[in-house]
């Protein structure tokens, strides 16, 4: 019996060709599109969730109020670490984690590079599961001249040989490799780590920052078994308060295992984050597997005619609706298979591409059994789905009616049909309209003004070398003409680095705490970073030798502090006093769809860690990188320069944005298609339907402008009302994306219109290629048989 239901399902497979390859191409690009957004999906899904201890590892947050909005932050201060584990018995370890990039080393051969890594303290592999190839996660950071480096940074300087025992110099100081990591996973906050160091050298240098008012670091702990975590949690609300009177802060801790995925924070409560995403693309991928199933039952009952007379003799000498039922989804089941053999191919093709596009490494786990299984699964699922409406709709055909061809349920099958088209290109459309709205909240922020000159601004991380050497690379830069400016900055200037929240200035109410951006420079901003000054003028310590506790601020700065003459206010920020000389135009220096902070740019007391440089505008710009490529090399021989433009730096601002774009252009391009796909089977099969009609017509009288219309006109009605529908509810969707930027668009009834127009347009080439076919056809040869 299954052998005589494969051997129908060939037989219709093989004499309706073109509608089977419509079928199976449909089937197979959906099934390959939801295949890469599972894979997507698992990868978000399991990012830092295969620690093994994780119902056991927390992140210490803390929540402060600032203008009567609560603010939750991640980082800690360093100090609080080792007073965790001393006064709390129910933490079991703990780590600080301060990430760091640096120039690597060996003195048994001459080879350097740049690697990044993070200084932990001594129990965080022993919290964390990265494998170790060589060496103990308990002991391996116990000794503060220990380093353990990963596999790839091991091959690179030692190739095969064991690198355990060896020296690697860290800048200038020598460190052992106590152990080889295992090459981290992709989805973990770690990943970019190439090199472990412990804090212990940090502690017995007396490097710890004891500033408990200072939120510079990350914190985790690992809980012991049976540990209430709220419990301890809520213990530890006033820890930084117990150490200093100044701060406001109250402390919980946060999983792990939700940081990823409910991250973000609002008014002190967890409202999701990544997660909206992750749900977004899974439901996306449910619909365009969706659409693609409602060609299949499109096509199939369009054609169900066909096969009326068939069902009508199988009912006739007695088969049983339940074994028709079975035959048909038996038929769709065959052609999942075979589209799902081509998605296979597909996804193997488009995964590289797709990395890219998303910057993850997915693969297809082949050695996993379970993979396979959940693909077989997953086109039985599909082939199910898919085949199941035409399966009891034909199987319930009435005998006598279907052998006559006069059954009713075949001509009123339309309104299910329509239905399902209808529901094809309302999602499609809703796509359209979302990438519409992020292509243009983009566009928003890219346009926003600055406050900075971008053009020929690039920046340098600094290290001892250049601190050293700062003022020769300066004047080497300018006298040889590759640089108009240069200056020392605390941070490249589309980052914040640091903040206050205890900034003090006359005539602040006691009650009042805003959040202050900090920022240093050692003179030469205003020119350098090319901002414009509303009042005074920039730091020069040359010039005016108190500048070194001299500061500048923002105009947002004036506005919140009061000032009506801001030039020689005093701003105090403990143990410091620094005088305003000068006031710049609002820069954009975080998030440019926030409201711009108030910013106090101080003087050269405290050293930054950036350079920043002006590029000669005169000169070529290849020339000026080289020739400061040759600056830096002279002063700073054993650095590799790393440098990089403003411009890019503040691009990358806009990356989760463009990648929801991206993806929702993507995912719109592919349901139109397949939508378009089934369209064109419907029109072919219309045509083919009304092919004596149309010959009739013909000779009538009517013109091929008559017949396209003629059979165009009942879908486009359908992608009209598609649009109706579509359009409030893109609306909604566009509108509660939008509520998480302060600077929105206001997505204009342009971009509905232009959504329709190009779904319309869509649709109409679409459907006209089969139509002016038909109404081109010689009625000679539709007629001749009557």
């Amino acid at each position: 019996m299954f052998k005589n239901y494969f051997h129908i399902a060939f037989r219709n497979l093989t004499r309706n060709k073109g509608f089977s390859l419509i079928n199976i191409s449909g089937l197979a690009i959906g099934m390959a599109t939801a295949i890469l957004i599972l894979l997507w999906v698992k990868d978000e899904a399991g990012f830092d969730r295969f620690h093994s201890k994780l119902d056991r590892l927390y992140q210490v947050w803390s929540n402060d109020s600032i203008q009567n909005k609560i603010r939750s932050m991640t980082m800690t201060p360093e100090i609080m670490a080792p007073t965790l584990k001393t006064d709390y018995p129910e933490i079991e370890e703990v780590s600080r984690v301060r990430w760091t990039r640096n120039l690597l080393g060996t003195p048994q051969q001459d080879k350097r590079l740049m690697a990044a890594g993070a200084v932990v303290d001594p129990g965080f592999l022993s919290m964390f599961s990265f494998p170790l190839v060589n060496g103990n996660a308990q002991t391996v950071l116990k000794d503060p001249n220990n380093i353990v480096i990963t596999t790839q940074l091991a091959h690179k300087f030692f190739q095969q040989e064991n690198p355990v025992g060896k020296i690697i110099e860290l800048g200038n100081t020598p460190y052992t490799v106590s152990g080889v990591l295992q090459r981290l996973p992709d989805n973990t906050q770690f990943s970019f780590i190439e090199y472990l160091v412990s804090y212990e050298r940090e502690t017995l240098a007396g490097n710890i920052d004891k500033d408990w008012s200072n939120f510079s670091i990350p914190t985790f702990v690992l809980l012991r078994s049976h540990t209430d975590a709220t419990a301890l949690s809520n213990k530890l609300t006033h820890i930084i308060r117990q150490h200093t009177r100044e701060a406001s802060t109250t402390e919980f801790l946060y999983p792990v295992s939700q940081l990823r995925l409910y991250g973000h924070f609002e008014n002190g409560v967890a409202v999701g984050g990544r997660i909206t995403t992750v749900r977004t693309f899974f439901l996306v991928g449910i619909v365009v597997l969706l659409i693609a199933c409602i060609n299949f039952m499109n096509l199939s009952t369009a054609r169900s005619g066909k096969r009326a007379k068939e069902v009508g003799v199988r009912k006739a000498i007695g088969a049983q609706k339940q074994a028709l039922i079975f035959q048909f989804l038996i038929e769709s089941i065959s052609l999942a298979f075979i589209a799902g053999i081509l998605a296979w191919g597909i996804v193997m093709m488009a995964l590289p591409f797709f990395n890219q596009f998303t910057g993850k490494q997915l693969q297809l786990e082949y050695g996993n059994p379970f993979y396979w299984l959940s693909g077989i699964g997953f086109i039985l699922l599909t082939g199910i789905l898919a085949g199941s409406y035409p399966a009891f709709f034909m199987s319930g055909f009435k005998p006598i009616s279907a052998l006559k061809g006069s059954d009713k349920s075949v001509r009123t099958l339309v309104t299910p049909r329509r239905v399902l088209v209808v529901l094809q290109f309302t999602c499609a459309i809703i796509l359209i309209i979302c990438t519409f709205v992020v292509i243009q909240q983009i566009r928003l922020g890219e346009e926003r003004k600055t406050g900075i000159d971008m053009n020929n601004l690039v920046h340098v991380f600094s290290n001892d070398e250049m601190d050293k050497h700062f003022h020769l690379i300066k004047q080497a830069l300018i006298s040889s003409g590759y640089a108009t400016s240069v200056s020392k900055v605390s941070s490249p200037l589309s980052e914040n680095w640091g903040y206050g929240l205890s900034l003090r200035w006359q005539g602040k109410p006691e009650d009042m705490k805003v959040q202050v951006n900090r920022y240093t420079t050692g003179g030469d901003l205003v020119k350098t970073a090319g901002m414009q000054l509303i009042q005074g003028r920039d730091i020069d310590v040359k010039k005016y030798p108190t500048d070194s506790t001299a500061c500048l601020i923002n105009e947002t700065a004036v506005k919140v502090m009061g000032f009506k003459d801001p030039i020689g206010q005093e701003i105090f920020d403990d143990p410091d006093s620094w005088h305003v000389v000068g006031v710049v135009q609002d820069f954009v220096q975080e998030s440019p769809y926030r409201p711009v902070n108030p910013i106090v740019i101080k003087g050269p007391k405290y050293e930054g860690g950036t350079i920043l440089i002006r590029l000669n505008e005169q000169r070529p710009l290849v020339a000026d990188i080289a020739g400061m490529e040759e600056v830096f090399k002279k002063y700073n021989p054993a650095f590799p320069l790393e440098y990089k433009f403003a411009a890019d730096a503040y691009a990358g601002k806009f990356g989760n944005e463009q990648f929801t774009g991206k993806l929702a252009a993507l995912f719109a391009i592919l349901t139109i298609f397949i939508s378009c796909l089934g369209l064109f089977g419907l029109a072919a099969f219309m045509a083919e339907s009304r092919f004596k009609e149309i010959g009739i017509r013909k000779v009538l009288g009517a013109s091929v402008s008559h017949i396209v219309l003629l059979l165009s006109k009942d879908f486009l009605q359908l992608v009209i009302i598609a649009v109706v529908i579509a359009s409030p509810i893109a609306y909604w969707i566009s509108h509660q994306w939008l509520q998480s930027f302060y600077y929105r668009i206001n997505p204009g009834i342009w971009m509905f219109l232009a959504a329709g127009m190009l779904a319309v347009v869509i649709a109409l080439l679409t459907i006209s290629s089969q139509a002016i076919k038909a109404a081109l056809t010689d009625p000679v040869k539709s007629i001749k048989l009557e």
